[in-house]
């Protein structure tokens, strides 16, 4: 049974009076937008999480639709479906195959090509970048033979992510907000981190101590269970974002090349944006119409040279 997605809802938790404002002033934006939306007191939001601290001024907005996605579940299905299109020469894994370089069309004078450390990928409607937070860096090696300037201004940011199983010392009912941190209600994601530190993804003890005991601020009952015990059977996490500069990704074609296209920069929410990002690239390669404007989301203009 796949259990990469769970449709508990999820609660954006405030602890002072001006969080509270903030929440409810969300609560009616969302409601405004179509979107089932809920304001809870702090009476109310122990009601429903019982394991949670909850202070004089705490609040929260309750999202009953919305649903939390484990990323290494949802990728081994996402993985597991596309094989089936194996057979009809639809699908390839290339793993371990870095991209050396664009193959031009020597009649057309467009790349046609994607050539890897063991293998020559031809394309017949385009080219898609989508290597995360290395697609800047890959593009500058892809181009450095050719006389288009241009720099994707994609960065690595580091997060560290902390995850324990939902036990007899903490039991929890939804997946759990604030603006530094999440908590799903299953696998609990005790908090995620995020910093600029190149492309390295070695675990910064710091890091998680420091998340730890943010976490124990919540969560009173964790006290119950040192750090120096949960260490041993802890489940750390330590990735990579694809970050942009203006919070938007990137997805569309690459200004003087036709055929290549871009789709990165989407940092903490690729995942859930995939495969809606897949629809739009798609769209944008056949020239369907586009059922949602990407006009915020182009290369076009973001790109120094």
């Amino acid at each position: 049974m796949w259990r990469g997605m769970d449709n508990e809802g999820s609660l954006l938790v405030g602890r002072t009076t001006g969080d509270s404002v903030l929440l409810s002033r969300r609560v009616q934006q969302l409601s405004e937008a179509g979107l089932q939306a809920e304001y809870l007191s702090g009476h109310d939001l122990l009601k429903v999480e019982p394991a949670l601290m909850v202070g004089e001024h705490s609040s929260a907005a309750f999202l009953p639709d919305d649903c939390q996605l484990d990323a290494h579940r949802t990728v081994a299905f996402i993985e597991r479906a596309n094989r089936h299109f194996s057979s009809k020469g639809r699908y390839a894994e290339f793993y371990h195959e870095p991209v050396i370089r664009l193959l031009r069309s020597a009649s057309c004078g467009e790349f046609e090509a994607v050539q890897t450390s063991k293998t020559t990928l031809y394309s017949k409607k385009a080219i898609i970048v989508a290597a995360g937070c290395w697609s800047g860096s890959l593009m500058d090696e892809l181009l450095r033979e050719s006389e288009i300037l241009l720099h994707v201004p994609v960065r690595p940011r580091k997060g560290h992510l902390l995850m324990l199983e939902n036990s007899d010392v903490l039991q929890l009912n939804h997946g759990l907000m604030e603006p530094s941190m999440s908590y799903h209600p299953y696998d609990i994601f005790s908090g995620s981190s995020r910093q600029f530190a190149g492309f390295s993804s070695e675990v910064d003890e710091r890091i998680i101590t420091g998340i730890w005991k943010r976490a124990v601020e919540f969560f009173p009952k964790l006290k119950e269970l040192p750090l120096s015990e949960f260490s041993k059977g802890r489940k750390v996490r330590v990735g990579l974002r694809p970050y942009i500069p203006d919070g938007k990704p990137m997805i569309g074609p690459v200004p003087g090349l036709t055929n290549v296209f871009l789709a990165t920069g989407h940092e903490g929410g690729g995942l859930a944006m995939g495969l809606g990002t897949a629809e739009m690239v798609a769209d944008l390669v056949l020239g369907n119409p586009v059922r949602v404007n990407n006009t915020p989301f182009a290369v076009q203009g973001r790109c120094g040279s």
